[in-house]
């Protein structure tokens, strides 16, 4: 087959995509001419990835020498100083440091312990934004629930003065995390004095998983703190036989006033269309545990190392291809929403937006969602969506499934209906397209929100596939002819 050129491989691109009978139908010819286009740039960006150390040493210097950052936190701004920096210093165009107020827990010192009928230790983690005790030390009875509606039966008679422990099953993060949001204060209601809720994961070796809480306007602010799957079980098993389990519990945990932290945004500038933009990234904070390495580490310095080996290749886009370090995602997403603020009126000339929140496993592919044009987006990145599927989204399933074929190599280039992101949402409330890049997802949960996310679950060769991923499907979009959907 005679080889062309890039620009003649554009021009090709362009007449089969804009000679299309109508703006939603995609033949398979015109998928092929599409990958065809991009094999040679996606192959020179797949091999740099692959053989590239650059990338691993500045996630190493993340986990390692920075460690956790949870927002307002000397490491989360350390860490923004650092990519700030060395951003710069890799020659990426436009590096702005965009503030944003954000949320500002501080954990301090916390323990429980059963004290009644036998005495044993509690591995507990606080929940963010929870209260403390208030220098005090809470002992009482607990009640054992194994949903909101056992705990509604059970009243204020069974329940007062009492710490309620929501012992529930796990049945995927989407429907179990909802105890750790809100239990607290459906607890408080009752006239609980505390809460403590089962760590949302499936598998657990004694380690506690904590992660944000929010109180309601209608209840008292009561201490909230997750427990290991082992003591949820036990102290279930131990009122199952009529037993009444009393613990203490303190915990210095307050909320300070708002501190000032930032996005980290830099960007390759578009050599054609350079008011149009394609985002992609991850949240750069993390929780006040462990090394924040797959949530949200690992995705965060891929998708700016993706940006790097795009530019040191010398490749630059049509339109501009901009990478974002959302800052608190965690506990606020204030982040995502002054981005969206920033962005502006300019909305509509957002083409699409790829966050990786899903940790980093063996990478699979990606998500696609078109806001509006059905299909609603899964509880976690990427998942698959559910409902009607429009021709406007399967449109874009066909462009990114071809784009996706160039990450065949890899076994990373599956794409399904699907996807979108916490710091991602407030853009794609407003219709722009959002891609989420899915990992097989064994283990993630195993490690989420805990002192085990580090580095060392990690494996460097899913790292260096999902930087060639977020390098190929981000540079493919940017500078593809026609935008990835209609608006």
């Amino acid at each position: 087959m005679m080889r062309t050129t890039r620009a003649v491989r554009f021009a090709l691109t362009a007449a089969v995509l804009f000679a299309l009978p109508t703006p939603l139908a995609l033949s398979g010819q015109d998928v092929e001419e599409l990958a065809d286009a991009y094999r040679t740039d996606a192959g020179r960006l797949i091999g740099a990835a692959l053989t590239d150390e650059i990338g691993w040493e500045k996630l190493t210097h993340l986990t390692t020498q920075i460690g956790h950052r949870l927002s307002g936190s000397d490491g989360l701004e350390r860490a923004i100083e650092w990519a700030d920096e060395r951003m710069r210093a890799e020659g990426l165009e436009n590096v702005t440091l965009q503030p944003t107020m954000v949320p500002h827990w501080v954990r301090g010192e916390e323990h429980a312990r059963v004290v009644g009928p036998v005495e044993r230790r509690l591995s507990i983690l606080g929940l963010g934004n929870s209260v403390g005790t208030g220098g005090e030390t809470i002992e009482a009875p607990v009640v054992v629930v194994g949903s909101f509606e056992e705990l509604e039966a059970l009243g204020r008679s069974e329940v007062e003065g009492k710490i309620v422990l929501f012992a529930v099953e796990w049945e995927g993060y989407g429907r179990t995390v909802q105890y750790r949001g809100g239990g607290a204060s459906a607890a408080a209601r009752l006239g609980a004095v505390a809460a403590l809720v089962r760590s949302a994961t499936g598998n657990s070796l004694y380690t506690p998983h904590t992660g944000a809480m929010n109180y309601a306007d209608d209840a008292p602010r009561i201490p909230a703190a997750a427990v290991t799957v082992e003591d949820a079980a036990w102290m279930r098993r131990m009122s199952e036989a009529g037993e009444t389990v009393v613990v203490r519990l303190a915990m210095e945990a307050e909320m300070l006033p708002d501190a000032q932290s930032y996005n980290v945004v830099a960007e390759i500038t578009g050599s054609e269309l350079p008011n149009e933009v394609v985002v992609m990234g991850g949240h750069y904070d993390s929780w006040d545990v462990g090394q924040g390495a797959h949530d949200d580490g690992a995705p965060s310095i891929a998708a700016w190392h993706a940006l790097t080996l795009i530019h040191q290749l010398g490749l630059r886009p049509r339109r501009t291809l901009r990478v974002v370090l959302w800052t608190n995602e965690e506990n606020g997403g204030r982040g995502g929403r002054s981005y969206r603020e920033a962005v502006g009126e300019d909305i509509d000339d957002h083409v699409a937006a790829i966050e990786m929140d899903g940790g980093n496993e063996r990478p699979i592919g990606f998500g696609v969602t078109v806001p509006g044009a059905g299909g609603t987006p899964g509880g976690l990145p990427g998942t698959p969506a559910r409902g009607e599927v429009s021709p406007a989204q399967q449109r874009a399933l066909a462009l990114t499934s071809a784009i996706g074929t160039l990450l065949d190599g890899i076994e990373a280039g599956t794409v399904t209906s699907g996807g979108g992101g916490a710091d991602i949402a407030p853009l794609m409330a407003d219709g722009v397209p959002g891609l989420a890049l899915r990992t097989v997802g064994d283990h993630y949960f195993d490690w989420h929100h805990t002192d085990a996310d580090t580095i060392d679950k990690i494996n460097p060769v899913d790292f260096k596939k999902a930087v060639a991923m977020l390098a190929v499907m981000g540079y493919v979009l940017a500078d593809m002819p026609e935008r990835l959907a209609v608006r």
